[in-house]
């Protein structure tokens, strides 16, 4: 605890990067206060999308970074640690390997993310201090394995998005991911780049479909914004099985 409220310290690890926020927290006030923020390339998801597993490389530059983490957060006296990993450890086989590195080096256990819960989290912190008023809000979350896509309405200043009024989508359109499937040259080939577009479109097939539904419930009577052609197209996506809720 501190003057300035409850210090807290937050780790990230993604498939291509590992962050740290430490930040002191005014619950009443509705503020966070910045006291060191890093991050570091560690590509811990490096040929997951082949193998369906971590490799040992990439978990020891993983964890080295991890190192340097626990001894800034022990510094500066955290109250509570959180962390958190996303795309390439709910992929990966193996996903125990890292869990028991990071207890042993951070001293605790590492939230596994869903994809929902991910795309819930981005959503909450991309939209913490945006006015309610002006939503609702399209969140695009670019990672290394996936890509979270999430639409909601405006939240009160200093509160939690609430899950209800969001409709997400977690897709594998990752850099990390779509480099090393398809992206083989420096440059890439034109084939090279034919092949990841195909899968970013399949993709983003699920998401026009979200996008519509979603508009559609949040849009004031009489005033939906995509129009009737667009929901028409949602509701065949939907009926194809092309897009989930």
């Amino acid at each position: 605890m501190t003057a300035a409220g409850t210090r807290v310290a937050a780790v990230d690890c993604g498939t291509n990067s590992l962050r740290l926020l430490v930040a002191d927290v005014d619950p009443a006030a509705g503020r966070l206060t910045d006291v060191d923020r890093r991050m570091e390339i560690v590509r811990l998801g490096q040929g997951v999308d082949a193998t369906g597993r971590l490799a040992p490389e990439a978990l020891d530059r993983t964890l080295r970074a991890l190192g340097g983490y626990a001894k800034i957060i022990r510094a500066a006296s955290a109250d509570a640690v959180r962390m958190v990993a996303t795309s390439a450890t709910r992929d990966a086989a193996n996903a125990a390997d890292f869990v028991r590195g990071v207890e042993d080096v951070l001293g605790v256990t590492p939230e596994v993310l869903s994809g929902q819960d991910e795309a819930y989290l981005s959503f909450t912190g991309a939209t913490a201090e945006l006015p309610a008023a002006a939503g609702p809000y399209l969140v695009v979350d670019i990672g290394g394995g996936s890509t979270e896509f999430v639409l909601g309405p405006g939240q009160p200043a200093g509160r939690p998005a609430a899950r209800t009024g969001l409709r997400a989508l977690s897709v594998d359109i990752g850099c990390v991911r779509l480099t090393e499937r398809h992206l083989h040259g420096d440059p890439p080939t034109l084939a090279e780049i034919a092949a990841a577009a195909a899968d970013i479109e399949a993709a983003l097939d699920r998401v026009k479909c979200l996008h519509a539904l979603a508009a559609h419930e949040l849009a004031v009577p009489g005033a939906n914004p995509l129009g009737r052609e667009a929901l028409d197209a949602a509701g065949a996506w939907w009926s194809r099985g092309r897009c989930v809720p």
